[in-house]
């Protein structure tokens, strides 16, 4: 796998860990400081890099349970995510589901992160060298990192400036994303 590849399938794993980020934090009432960020990105970058190592570790093993159910799973855990926000924003009760919350955060990463598992199974299938596995390790840790902070500083912006509203809309999201991983 070329750095090139790498960089793609990075960008491509941390899709939903932007919009999640996107999407949860337009509850935020400030904007986040930098210890926050840190924690929240470096959670979601540890656990989407370290199923990608774990899947691959695992190989065959954990690709072919984890290609089964992985969709399942990943759309539970976003329904629950975005249907909370939902009636949270309804309700007008915001609090819990904007990854203040170490509990928060860890379902969001691994709602994240079982695509992460598949693909590292899937390149243990391939027969994928340690090099090449070394080489999407650190993008998909770096891309994570990056794309989770502008997900949480781009929701933030849109929840400060529209309030309730980012949130019903980010709920709706997540929600939506959670029941087509599930049906698609």
């Amino acid at each position: 796998m070329t750095i090139l590849e790498s960089i793609v399938t990075a960008v491509c794993l941390c899709a939903d860990c932007f919009s999640v980020a996107l999407c949860s934090s337009v509850t935020l009432k400030e904007k986040p400081g930098a210890g926050q960020l840190s924690k929240i990105s470096l959670s979601f970058a540890v656990i989407q890099s370290g199923l990608l190592l774990l899947g691959w570790l695992c190989g065959s093993l954990l690709a072919g349970i984890a290609g089964k159910i992985a969709h399942i799973i990943g759309g539970l855990l976003l329904v629950y995510v975005g249907a909370s926000m939902l009636i949270e924003a309804i309700k007008n009760d915001v609090q819990a589901k904007d990854l203040n919350g170490w509990r928060n955060i860890i379902l969001g990463g691994i709602a994240t992160s079982i695509d992460a598992l598949a693909v590292g199974g899937a390149r243990s299938l391939e027969g994928g060298d340690r090099d090449g596995m070394l080489s999407l390790f650190i993008s998909v840790f770096i891309v994570t990192l990056v794309s989770v902070i502008a997900g949480i500083l781009s929701g933030n912006a849109l929840g400060r400036n529209f309030g309730r509203w980012a949130e019903i809309t980010g709920g709706t999201v997540l929600l939506g994303m959670g029941v087509a991983m599930m049906v698609l």
